[in-house]
């Protein structure tokens, strides 16, 4: 680099020259433009970064669906698999009795509590009300009205739960004794006979 100094004193070098030089300026504006785009690609910009909250946002909220989605089936489930395991002892009481040979007192069958039947009750029962509301019963819990002498199961989640008539989230169970009249011509006069018991929904109700 070559440094000459002036008549008054001021040092002037080439270096000027050379730093404006159109080619150089090119050159760093290049430079700076391939170091600004590896910054970029490093980082995430804002709008990145809103696109990938909502991504996930948009995933959390079908995840937990899902999975309050099959919470409600299990309830369900669970919820059939005493009722069935009812009916099971409903119909081995009514056995017992046309096996005694006292058919009189099947009709009773209605009028009793139908957990005192199982040989180990769901831990979800809660026991005996008089005349219980929803809201007296903790949901997911089988209680038996004394008043109406049914069983009732309360429903937790019922997103997918359509109730009956009552409207009430629960479900209310009964013994149902069924009778029929005789298909022999000859007792058509005689009273129906009795066929069976049944463990039913006082309403019909719809549950996904």
């Amino acid at each position: 680099m070559n440094i000459r100094i002036g008549e008054r004193g001021s040092i002037t070098s080439d270096l000027a020259s050379v730093v404006c030089s159109p080619g150089r300026m090119a050159r760093l504006s290049k430079n700076d433009n391939q170091l600004a785009g590896y910054r970029s690609s490093k980082g995430f910009t804002l709008i990145e970064l809103i696109v990938v909250i909502i991504i996930v946002v948009v995933m959390m909220g079908l995840f937990m669906d899902r999975v309050l989605f099959y919470q409600e089936q299990a309830e369900k489930t669970a919820m059939e698999g005493v009722a069935g395991a009812i009916q099971s002892a409903l119909t081995m009481q009514y056995g017992q009795i046309l096996t005694r040979g006292k058919p009189s007192d099947v009709p009773a069958l209605a009028q009793d509590n139908p957990m005192n039947w199982l040989q180990k009750k769901p831990p979800n029962y809660a026991g005996e009300f008089y005349n219980p509301t929803p809201l007296s019963v903790e949901s997911g819990n089988w209680v038996f009205d004394l008043r109406t002498r049914d069983l009732i199961y309360v429903v937790r989640n019922a997103n997918y739960f359509k109730p009956g008539k009552g409207g009430k989230k629960w479900i209310r169970f009964h013994v149902a004794i069924n009778h029929e009249a005789s298909r022999l011509s000859s007792l058509q006069d005689a009273p129906a006979e009795l066929t069976g018991a049944l463990f039913e929904p006082v309403e019909p109700y719809s549950w996904f």
